[in-house]
């Protein structure tokens, strides 16, 4: 049997989003304004939790730790979007293309589980509210957002290492607007079972199961709520659970579709993966600031402060 030369592959190509052809400039400042609203709205609400000692609650912990994920899912691959919708800029050393595979799925896999432990948090909040502090105290919070931190490092860390252990020889050409697993896997000249059925495992699994305990979860704050037969308890529970259900809806809607719906993954993968890195974190920071009476009562302090410094 013969030896096959691989060239070692040192930098990919982007070629960016298909059929914009015309349209770089407009999706340029678009991506960019999204890009700082992201950046802007998120770093506010992290600041202002930080800062005002009344929000200094597990539920406010856990949305500052969305927060911080929602800037770091922005900037995956939003730079590098805009470089090659500006200047054309398509290459992107192996270093990386390493990075946003990691980045990608590690902080895409910590949103899943941080959206389980937040509607737990909610379900303590409201089916056992005279427990609550005791329940949700800072060591649980501690604990429970460092294991989706580093449950999540570890999946991320196996599925970058399996992706990029595999030889790529026939092309450097990603047909794509950042390095994703699937799009990598087309490049290589080995065989990509083991990969590709890893992947499909764990980008299903997680979400899927933190969707069900999600659902169950809200079950039972609805069974809670049914017994108590309050007018008062229904509007406290809708205005703590509002926020969550609508950031999670805007996370698992559009990945249910495109897993559920094969015949149009291909025409959906896309706007999907540009919707949860470029417009998502902006709707989560709007609808956690707009919805949430506290956190704009902190933001117009924080605001008042900054011209006296």
């Amino acid at each position: 049997m013969g030896l096959v030369n691989h060239t070692m592959v040192t930098h990919f190509i982007l070629l960016g989003i298909p059929n914009t052809d015309g349209f770089q400039t407009v999706l340029f400042f678009t991506f960019l304004v999204f890009y700082l609203c992201a950046l802007l709205g998120n770093l506010l609400i992290f600041s202002a939790v930080l800062a005002d000692s009344r929000l200094h609650t597990p539920m406010y912990f856990f949305l500052c730790n969305l927060a911080v994920l929602d800037i770091g899912l922005s900037s995956i691959s939003t730079p590098k979007l805009l470089a090659t919708l500006w200047s054309q800029s398509r290459v992107i050393s192996l270093g990386g293309c390493v990075s946003q595979v990691f980045f990608f799925h590690f902080l895409g896999s910590t949103e899943s589980l941080l959206y389980t432990v937040m509607a737990y948090d909610r379900y303590v909040a409201i089916c056992h509210p005279l427990r609550y502090l005791l329940i949700m105290n800072w060591r649980v919070c501690a604990l429970l957002a460092a294991a989706t931190w580093i449950a999540s490092s570890f999946n991320a860390t196996i599925l970058t290492s399996l992706t990029f252990t595999l030889p790529y020889c026939s092309s450097n050409v990603v047909d794509y607007f950042l390095c994703d697993i699937f799009t990598l896997v087309k490049l290589a000249c080995a065989d990509t079972h083991v990969l590709e059925t890893v992947t499909i495992t764990n980008t299903g699994l997680v979400p899927i199961t933190c969707f069900l305990l999600i659902f169950a979860s809200y079950v039972r704050i609805v069974c809670s709520l049914l017994k108590m037969n309050s007018a008062n308890a229904w509007r406290k529970a809708a205005s703590t659970c509002a926020s969550h259900l609508a950031v999670a809806t805007l996370f698992f809607g559009p990945c249910f579709l495109v897993y559920t719906q094969p015949q149009l993954s291909k025409v959906l993968v896309t706007p999907v993966q540009i919707f949860g890195n470029v417009v998502a974190p902006v709707l989560n920071a709007a609808i956690y600031t707009l919805r949430n009476k506290e956190v704009k009562a902190s933001l117009k302090k924080l605001i008042c402060q900054i011209p006296a410094r």
